[in-house]
């Protein structure tokens, strides 16, 4: 991997266990999920100094690099991310509504 690559990964990871620090110190995330989170930028830290790490995930899946593992990791998060994003802003559209339609009731009832 391009040393480039694995410096600009390093120093990604480092900024976001920081970012991920100072929500925590905010109280925007739990000791939970600080913790998942701190986890995540740590497993992307060595990947980007130890790419060859991969190689065992990188064979048994048939691609040819550790970057096709990465690259195609990242779609599926980004993935599964935004279907998660989707549905939570869907359930609390859902909720709203039923706030605003329970008010409109009492309004009308006075």
């Amino acid at each position: 991997m391009a040393i480039g690559i694995q410096i600009a990964g390093f120093l990604f990871g480092l900024f976001m266990i920081y970012y991920s620090f100072l929500n925590y110190k905010k109280k925007e995330f739990t000791v939970r999920e600080f913790s998942f989170w701190v986890l995540i930028w740590i497993l992307l830290i060595i990947a980007a100094l130890f790419p060859y790490a991969l190689e065992p995930i990188v064979k048994t899946f048939g691609f040819l690099r550790a970057l096709d593992l990465l690259v195609i990791s990242g779609f599926l998060f980004l993935i599964l991310a935004i279907f998660y994003t989707y549905t939570a802003s869907r359930k609390t559209q859902k909720q709203l509504e039923a706030i605003v339609r329970e008010l409109a009731i009492r309004k009308k009832k006075r």
